[in-house]
């Protein structure tokens, strides 16, 4: 059994649920926000796409400084997000195809200039830094919908919508 099929055979799942939320962003409507405090939808969708590519950068490289990562810009059709997200996707199936226990047990630190943020085992921050980091902006995802009245995907079964 490969490394990836034992730690991280539930990617596939969240993926395709991930995805079932992606699909039914509101095209055009990319500057609604529920209140001042949080992010518009099209920042926040855009971030779920782009969250895989954070264990993309996790496999292949050993660490990011944040403070010289430039931030994406906003992306406000379903087409687009689901674009790149199928391509993170893809990049990170590749990758994690080629990992092996010696690679993911490699240490890998986040960055602010000098200032380590965090540094963990590859294996750990996959599933902190991508999976559960998804998982979290995914759920807040489901919440813009609810309240502009978009049908909300299950994730884990049948949603209200389903």
């Amino acid at each position: 059994m490969s490394p990836a099929e034992l730690l991280f055979a539930d990617f596939a799942g969240e993926h395709a649920a991930t995805r079932r939320m992606l699909e039914r962003y509101p095209d055009g409507k990319g500057q609604w926000r529920p209140d001042a405090k949080s992010r518009p939808l099209g920042q926040l969708a855009t971030h779920v796409a782009g969250i895989v590519g954070r264990g993309i950068m996790v496999l292949e490289t050993d660490g990011l400084d944040v403070s010289t990562r430039p931030l994406p810009q906003p992306l406000d059709s379903a087409r687009d997000l689901l674009a790149t997200f199928d391509e993170n996707v893809a990049r990170l199936n590749a990758a994690l195809e080629k990992a092996d226990y010696a690679s993911l047990a490699q240490s890998w630190a986040m960055r602010r200039g000098d200032q380590v943020l965090i540094e963990r085992p590859k294996r750990q921050l996959l599933r902190m830094m991508m999976m559960s980091h998804l998982v979290h902006h995914r759920a807040q995802l489901g919440v813009y919908y609810r309240l502009l009245g978009i049908p909300v995907p299950g994730m884990y079964g049948p949603s209200a919508d389903d």
